[in-house]
């Protein structure tokens, strides 16, 4: 039986080094940040039994994008960082919509973490 039906498919706490933020000390030296990634994806082939990646979005070609990303240049805003990778994600035209949460780990002593989640849709 095939149907219309929606796929999540996500990243979970993704620990990077990224050169990020606005004040001087953070543009000298790379920090840790946690990334998770929420995508909900067409399925138009809603339980359908064919094994095949190419029907799917790969969370392994993600997860190189999001590495990419935050391997680049320097980003002032974790707002920055979160818009380029929901518009990388979104760059799959399966993808409905993209929830992406940037945070920084070691900003705060008496935090875990500080940060933003953005969700965009496609229109």
């Amino acid at each position: 039986m095939t149907g219309h039906g929606i796929r999540q498919v996500f990243l979970r706490d993704m620990v990077l080094m990224a050169s990020i933020g606005v004040y001087a000390h953070e543009r000298t030296a790379r920090q840790r940040i946690r990334i998770n990634v929420d995508l909900s994806v067409a399925d138009d082939n809603a339980g359908v039994g064919h094994d095949d990646l190419s029907r799917v979005v790969d969370y392994a070609k993600l997860a190189d994008q999001v590495r990419a990303l935050c391997g680049a240049e320097h980003v002032r805003l974790v707002e920055t960082l979160a818009e380029r990778i929901a518009e990388a994600a979104l760059a799959d035209i399966r993808v409905i919509a993209a929830r992406i949460t940037v945070e920084k780990l070691d900003i705060f002593p008496d935090a875990v973490s500080a940060g933003v989640t953005v969700e965009r849709r496609r229109c």
